[in-house]
């Protein structure tokens, strides 16, 4: 307001030295119209690249109208009557921003994928070189997940950083935050207020991710000084929806539903759509279901995208699965199970299979990388690198390996043990340990690897061979050594006492149950998928209800009596793959001890949204008081599933209408080791549902008996 006031004085003074008179209402409407128009011109090009002048009769595309461009369909998108910059030029940010924000105002998958489809197309047809930064940004990353990079920032940080960058106190933002519940939008509304004497350059997208980069490597003193720094440069460039979309990315929410599985695809669309010759249109379904089906394949097998886009670009998606394969060093996604209600079941969809059974341990999956160099890697199931949490495996993981061994890399479970009595401990005591800055010398919980597959041996690529062989390479490139490393216990057999007593002899040995896994035919590693090749066999599928869900809680209760202060209750939901929504499935108010619902409820708090957003399904009577981000996932177990009127998981495809719910949930732990993305999807919950022995008839209804 200062600033308005000082440009209005100033602008009088020099009036009134030029002799003239001040400016009148009309003449004040005038001048703003002419700089609405130098404005705009600013910030346009013709259709065909060239400047307004020099093709007066070409479609005129503006910063402020090519949205309407982004939103037509794959046969009749024209990338370069999207584009508002010079063919060459780096990609604006704003036209990244915008395009999210077509994306937040609708919930349709389809729609989504064609709008960042379309993103890419127009930026492979303009500046082709910035496709990667576009593609990180896209897909709300700064870098692929096994490196390890974080920004860093909490939102002090960027509550602080608003205040500098646009002349606010603090506690003006944070009751801003308070009323709106996203920093994102107090970032918009703050910028939108805001005069600047000068305008700085306007943001590209290069420029916002080497900028996040080099706010993630800044270390030391004064490093968070650093950081604010960069991110008010950010902040004071960035014009219209980009302080939103800035802010988020900072936060590593971008909250419109945009999920990398998404990116993945339009990516791939985009690579085909881009080729010339175009592909016929009879033959285009089919090329975009197969280039998908590459793209999720090759990312599975090398998550890094600054490997893929260089090969997409240069070489087309065709060539791509030859030229990005498994690499050591990069984590491949690891291969699932899918659950069973009982032996009976696994020798019915084994029977003309060879199969053997692995103890289901209770700990953490891990990924270990050798290579040449003798660099030890560990990584987690969602791709995180927990190298720095196991100190003590890295320093005695060469010795379990044969001297011919040079590189591998091993797919086991590290469990807490207690090597004086030889015993497996449960999973809550591995928990306790610390995730970073653990010293080898303050290790208290003991572990044991139990290997299990072998997916590279000196060089070697075993991914396509059957699980026969690499069992076998297994065993003869290790060396079991007593409480440290052992193969996982197993047996062949297919007489059901024997595999009754093999399940029983796991559970007391304080597993979990069994693995169950096709031997020689189908047998090879599936990276990322949940397969028909392995299922699992729990102790708790003696219940009704076989597998334990892994659920993102999304809404709360306020607590009441004894709970006043937390949560009382939770909605939980399943997430749906294709729709890439989180569908309400239970309430779940039991299975809490009073130190963990005050743990969850602090927890949860940091990530209480104003409204729910635009990919969450739930009934309108389910009464929620508040609402959450998905960020965290619990293990729950229930009496069983019904039929629900209220509840939207796995919505039609059990019934037409109604959708599924857990009777009597309970909780059982968080599952720090998987993403929200990666909780029970709603497949696997009509799965479930069709699996139960009993008849729902008479329980049909809403369950919400928690």
């Amino acid at each position: 307001m200062a600033q308005r006031n000082m440009a209005d004085v100033l602008m009088k003074a020099a009036r009134e030295k030029a002799g003239r008179p001040p400016a009148s209402s009309k003449e004040k409407e005038k001048e703003k119209e002419k700089k609405e128009k130098e404005r705009k011109e600013e910030n346009c090009i013709t259709a065909d690249g060239a400047s307004e002048n020099g093709a007066a009769k070409s479609e005129l595309v503006t910063v402020d109208n090519f949205e309407a461009e982004l939103l037509k369909n794959k046969m009749d998108f024209d990338p370069n009557k999207a584009a508002f910059w010079k063919k060459g030029e780096q990609v604006p940010f704003i036209f990244l921003a915008r395009a999210l924000d077509l994306i937040s105002n609708t919930t349709k998958r389809l729609a989504i994928t064609e709008i960042i489809c379309n993103v890419f197309r127009t930026v492979i047809a303009t500046t082709p070189e910035d496709l990667l930064a576009v593609v990180y940004l896209a897909a709300n990353k700064i870098a692929p997940a096994h490196e390890g990079v974080e920004l860093g920032i909490g939102d002090a940080a960027i509550i602080k950083t608003l205040a500098e960058a646009y002349g606010r106190k603090e506690d003006q933002i944070k009751s801003q935050l308070k009323a709106m519940g996203d920093l994102g939008l107090v970032a918009k509304a703050s910028r939108s207020t805001q005069r600047l004497m000068f305008k700085p350059p306007p943001l590209t997208c290069v420029k916002v991710l080497e900028t996040f980069r080099v706010i993630a490597k800044e270390a030391g003193n004064q490093s968070m000084d650093k950081k604010r720094g960069r991110m008010k440069g950010l902040l004071v460039a960035a014009t219209d929806c980009e302080p939103l979309y800035v802010v988020r990315l900072l936060q590593s929410k971008l909250r419109i539903g945009l999920q990398e599985a998404t990116v993945m695809v339009a990516l791939a669309q985009a690579a085909v759509l881009s080729e010339q010759p175009r592909v016929p249109a009879s033959k285009l379904p089919e090329r975009l279901e197969l280039a998908a089906q590459t793209m999720k394949s090759v990312y599975s097998i090398l998550p890094v995208f600054d490997k893929i886009v260089p090969i997409l670009l240069s070489e087309g998606i065709e060539k791509l699965s030859k030229l990005c394969t498994f690499t050591p060093g990069v984590p491949v996604g690891p291969m699932l199970a899918k659950p069973t209600k009982g032996v009976s079941e696994v020798l019915d969809k084994f029977q003309d299979l060879e199969f053997t059974c692995e103890y289901k341990y209770d700990g953490e999956r891990a990924q270990i990388h050798y290579l040449e160099d003798g660099t030890v890697e560990i990584y987690s199931r969602n791709a995180e690198r927990n190298t720095v949490k196991f100190p003590d495996i890295v320093a005695a993981v060469s010795r379990y390996k044969k001297p011919e061994v040079s590189s591998f890399v091993l797919d086991c479970e590290v469990v807490a043990y207690d090597p004086e009595k030889e015993k497996i401990l449960p999973f809550q005591v591995l928990s306790t340990r610390a995730r970073k800055g653990v010293i080898l010398s303050d290790i208290k919980v003991k572990v044991c690897i139990f290997a299990f597959d072998l997916l590279y041996i000196n060089g070697r690529n075993l991914l396509n061979e059957q699980l026969i062989v690499r069992r076998e390479e297994l065993y003869t490139s290790f060396t079991e050594v007593k409480g440290e490393f052992l193969f996982a216990t197993a047996t062949n057999t297919r007489e059901v006492d024997e595999m009754q007593k093999f399940l029983d002899a796991a559970i007391n040995d304080c597993c979990e149950g069994l693995i169950v896994k096709t031997l020689k035919t189908d047998a090879t590693y599936e990276p990322a998928k949940r397969s028909n090749n392995w299922l699992k066999l729990k102790k708790d599928y003696m219940d009704s209800v076989g597998d334990s869900l892994d659920l993102v809680p999304v809404g709360g209760y306020l607590g009441r009596g004894k709970r006043t202060g937390v949560y009382g209750a939770f909605l939980l939901a399943c997430y749906d793959e294709d729709s890439e929504t989180y569908q309400s499935i239970c309430k779940i108010g039991t299975g809490f001890s009073e130190v963990v619902l005050e743990e969850r409820s602090a927890s949860l708090r940091q990530h209480v949204l104003e409204k729910p957003p635009p990919y969450y399904r739930y009934g309108e009577t389910l009464g929620v008081d508040v609402w959450f981000e998905p960020v965290e996932v619990w293990e729950v177990k229930a009496a069983d599933l019904s039929i629900s009127p209220v509840h939207k998981a796995a919505n039609g495809l059990v019934d037409p209408v109604k959708g599924i719910s857990l009777r009597f949930p309970r909780l059982l732990r968080l599952r720090e080791d998987k993403t929200p993305e990666q909780a029970t999807s709603a497949a696997q919950v009509a799965e479930l549902y069709r699996a139960q022995k009993i008849t729902h008839t008479a329980r049909d209804g809403d369950s919400d008996e928690d």
